[in-house]
């Protein structure tokens, strides 16, 4: 496994300062948003594309300092009920699929998207209860009509540009939000379906991430992985719930906050999910990604690199000598 970042924590910096900056921190991988909600700073598309001087420099700058890209990243809603919302989107997906291809990038990470309530609703309803019955009514003409027929087009799309590998954080507010999610929409949509597995979503709606790595490990759908941790704050749950609207930065109100590897959940969870990615046969990129309201960004992410360091199997696993 590689230890990788996603970039956008330094956004701010120039590319190249970007590069050298997590080199010298010991990174090996970089995870690069392409545009929507993570932004391009670091890689415009329409700067890129049909530019084949600017691609191979773009790729010089990376290779040259022992770097690999683990994945292009644009998470937005193209199933946005706003039709300008959702075309923005759309165009940013299939410019990044296109600049994938030229770069030889393997992952295209996103989210799946979420409609509206019927076609001419004005925002997104992501439907969490079954009752009372109109909101089974909205969950079935969301995917029968929305999801599963634009993933179903996009994912014929990435293939016939080389690209078999779409990875979605499974993210609240967004259809596919779990394990069982995501499965219904590679059934459907194909099994260039599959996830960019971000324990921090999952551990504050009651999945065990180990659990779950296991169950879409069988079936060969992990693609990414996001390192990011989440801290639960039980006395608020026990109170609240998990489910929680108020602002990142009332830390002390919250149910759960997102935290650097390792302040959530203690290095034996990180062992364990390391060592069950290996066991359904995972050996990509381990990517941080740093949302931590108490560690500075570059503080947070050092201590997660530190963490991570000393989780990752880096040989192949030898025989089996003693059995």
């Amino acid at each position: 496994m590689k230890l990788g970042v996603f970039t956008v924590l330094y956004q701010n910096l120039p590319f190249e300062a970007m590069l050298d900056k997590l080199a010298e921190m010991g990174v090996e991988a970089v995870e690069i948003g392409t545009g929507n909600y993570p932004g391009n700073n670091h890689c415009n598309p329409e700067e890129l594309l049909g530019n084949p001087d600017k691609i191979r420099s773009f790729k010089r700058a990376i290779e040259s300092r022992g770097l690999t890209i683990s994945g292009l990243s644009c998470h937005g809603n193209p199933l946005h009920p706003n039709v300008k919302a959702a075309k923005d989107a759309h165009d940013v997906w299939r410019k990044t699929v296109l600049l994938a291809e030229q770069l030889e990038v393997p992952v295209i990470n996103g989210f799946a998207g979420c409609p509206g309530d019927h076609p001419g609703a004005k925002f997104p309803n992501w439907v969490t209860c079954s009752w009372p019955p109109e909101y089974t009514e909205v969950l079935e003409w969301q995917w029968n009509d929305v999801v599963i027929p634009y993933w179903k087009e996009e994912a014929k799309f990435a293939e016939q540009h080389g690209i078999h590998q779409i990875a979605f954080e499974m993210h609240p507010g967004f259809v596919v939000y779990n394990p069982e999610t995501l499965l219904k929409l590679r059934e459907h949509a194909g099994p260039n379906i599959g996830a960019n597995f971000d324990p921090s979503h999952l551990v504050w709606q009651g999945i065990d991430p180990v659990e779950a790595i296991k169950k879409l490990g069988r079936e060969n759908a992990i693609f990414h992985f996001h390192a990011k941790d989440t801290y639960l704050d039980q006395a608020n749950i026990k109170v609240n719930g998990v489910l929680d609207t108020k602002h990142y930065s009332q830390v002390l109100d919250r149910s759960w906050t997102f935290r650097s590897v390792g302040y959530g959940h203690n290095e034996k969870m990180w062992k364990d999910m390391i060592s069950t990615l290996r066991a359904v046969g995972y050996d990509y990129v381990v990517s941080i990604e740093h949302e931590d309201m108490l560690a500075s960004i570059d503080e947070g992410l050092m201590k997660a690199i530190t963490l991570l360091k000393g989780t990752l199997f880096k040989e192949q696993v030898s025989e089996m000598w003693w059995a």
